[in-house]
């Protein structure tokens, strides 16, 4: 029997999806992540004191409880997540109620005890930092809730771009559309092609400097800007193969007596992040020196606003090889 339609849409299936307990566990098992998070905030208890704390999308409550141990006056966690029902209890057994209040409901909708807030935490972050993430709503939280001296934790986030050799890889994710147990699947090649991979990748693999392409001040950003299409050149440093192009993130916690950072880069400790890698069309061949210049793009999708839609042009002038490319991607 087919299953009556239930009227939901990508959207709340996203908000259903962090319901479940894995998710939380492998954010929480995150050292980098929640160590981060915990030093920002208790390692600065003089910033917290008697402060009014919004945690935007609190999930299990673990930043409402650290801010709340810091010595913040109150914190309001909120989470569209049923995950929120588990939060209460988790927030009651650790003695914590009096401190902190959760609400569920979209942030937009929900009624928070005090008119302003001194500090917003959240981690919103997503893979490739925009996708999937919450910075939309936290900048609503922002503009709606901040007083106007106030501070976000964290405050700043950088992606950064650059290129790798990870010919076996592709070979294994690609090349294998070309022939099925003896039939072309080129379709699916092309379709696979387009969505970007996240995964792992060796830093031995990275073979060119590493491009800054996008800042992020988030007490600062307008949602628009997180639509945007900048420049990018990077310089290979050894004789080698681009297969690829990589991109990650670092976050930044400036706002503390001592600023606190972690990166999810191929050269940092492993986060749940890892890195995205976006194939080529064509293999370049490279030698030290050449360098690859060229423009990224990123936009919400108009279909559903948590993927997005990526585009490469990129441009190689080499010793060795030239190449000229436009490659459209879709992070879904």
């Amino acid at each position: 029997m087919a299953a009556e339609p239930t009227g939901m849409t990508s959207k709340d299936y996203y908000f259903d999806s962090y319901a479940h307990f894995g998710i939380h566990e492998e954010m929480l098992k995150d050292e980098v992540r929640t160590t981060s998070y915990r030093d920002s905030i208790i390692k600065n208890k003089h910033i917290f004191q008697g402060k009014v704390v919004l945690d935007v999308g609190c999930g299990t409550g673990i930043l409402s409880m650290f801010a709340a141990k810091a010595g913040a006056k109150h914190v309001i966690g909120v989470d569209m997540s049923n995950i929120i029902d588990k939060a209460k209890m988790i927030v009651e057994e650790n003695g914590l109620s009096d401190k902190i209040t959760l609400l569920k409901g979209k942030m937009e909708e929900v009624v928070l005890p005090y008119d302003k807030v001194d500090i917003i935490i959240s981690e919103w972050m997503g893979y490739f930092l925009l996708y999937e993430s919450m910075l939309d709503t936290v900048l609503l939280a922002r503009d709606k809730y901040l007083q106007p001296n106030g501070m976000i934790f964290p405050d700043t986030a950088t992606m950064i771009i650059s290129t790798i050799e990870d010919g076996d890889y592709k070979e294994e994710k690609l090349s294998f559309w070309d022939n099925v147990y003896g039939f072309k699947m080129s379709c699916i090649k092309e379709a696979a092609m387009k969505e970007p991979l996240v995964d792992t990748v060796e830093s031995r693999c990275v073979n060119a400097s590493h491009c800054v392409f996008k800042t992020i001040d988030i007490l600062t950003v307008k949602k628009e800007d997180l639509t945007f299409s900048v420049p990018f050149e990077i310089t290979v440093n050894r004789d080698d193969y681009v297969h690829a192009f990589i991109s990650w993130f670092d976050i930044e916690f400036r706002a503390c007596h001592k600023p606190v950072r972690f990166s999810t880069g191929p050269f940092a400790k492993y986060t749940h992040w890892k890195q995205t890698v976006f194939y080529t069309k064509d293999t370049m061949t490279v030698s030290k020196g050449d360098v690859i210049s060229g423009n990224i793009s990123c936009a919400p999708n108009a279909e559903n606003p948590r993927d997005l839609d990526i585009t490469l042009d990129y441009e190689l002038n080499g010793k060795e090889d030239t190449a000229k490319e436009h490659i459209e991607y879709r992070m879904c």
